[in-house]
């Protein structure tokens, strides 16, 4: 009788360990720097990844004081097969397997900022969003393929598999709106995202979201339309 409620007991917490909610209009806020706060997200899919695109939205007040993780997507090969990172007085960085790209941009204004991140292996171009206005692209790690059974942070930049964070590299400010498919996203597609529309996200969807905050983390309601 006691091995079975234990049993039940290990089976309850497992299945609270992520917690599924609808976001809309809602944002994680990290109010302080730190190595222990951030968010754990669940993929919808386990399927290695030939092409994505994430969106999001940001607010913070770090661009001029230091760099700082935006999205961060490790597997057990590979602590960096997607990162989407803010590096002071350069702009924005996108990783893919490793390597780096850079979309170059003085600073984020402190005001709520939406990015889009898109990436292919057929190709290797890869595309930055910045509200709705494209960057120049880029090319990077034609060929590759992102692995599976992701550990997705928002908050920190993993320096290994779920773990490995660096205070100084956290985000200090609001994020939301998260979204990814495993697909490359139209221009056409890119703008109706950009204005609120949905499209049915494959791999993360911010109302559907399957999620476990650690540490210092609130949900509260968003700063932006």
């Amino acid at each position: 009788m006691e091995k079975l409620l234990w049993c039940s007991l290990v089976l309850i917490s497992l299945s609270q360990t992520f917690a599924q909610k609808d976001m809309s209009k809602m944002a994680f806020v990290f109010p302080k720097e730190s190595d222990n706060s951030y968010v754990s997200l669940e993929a919808q899919t386990k399927k290695p990844l030939k092409a994505f695109t994430v969106c999001l939205h940001i607010y913070t007040e770090l661009s001029t004081t230091r760099g700082f993780s935006i999205f961060s997507y490790a597997t057990k090969k590979n602590p960096n097969d997607i990162l989407i990172f803010w590096s002071k007085d350069r702009g924005y960085t996108v990783g893919v397997g490793g390597p780096e790209v850079l979309f170059k941009a003085s600073e984020i204004p402190e005001a709520p900022t939406h990015i889009c991140a898109i990436w292919e292996s057929a190709t290797g171009i890869s595309e930055l969003w910045i509200d709705g206005k494209p960057k120049v692209r880029r090319i990077l790690q034609k060929g590759y393929t992102v692995g599976t059974d992701a550990s997705i942070i928002l908050g920190q930049e993993q320096d290994s598999y779920g773990g490995g964070f660096d205070a100084k590299q956290s985000l200090v400010g609001d994020i939301g709106d998260v979204n990814m498919w495993d697909i490359v996203l139209s221009p056409e597609q890119i703008n109706t995202v950009y204005v609120g529309g949905t499209l049915s996200p494959s791999v993360l969807n911010w109302q559907e979201l399957k999620y476990n905050a650690q540490g210092d983390v609130f949900i509260k309601p968003q700063l932006w339309p």
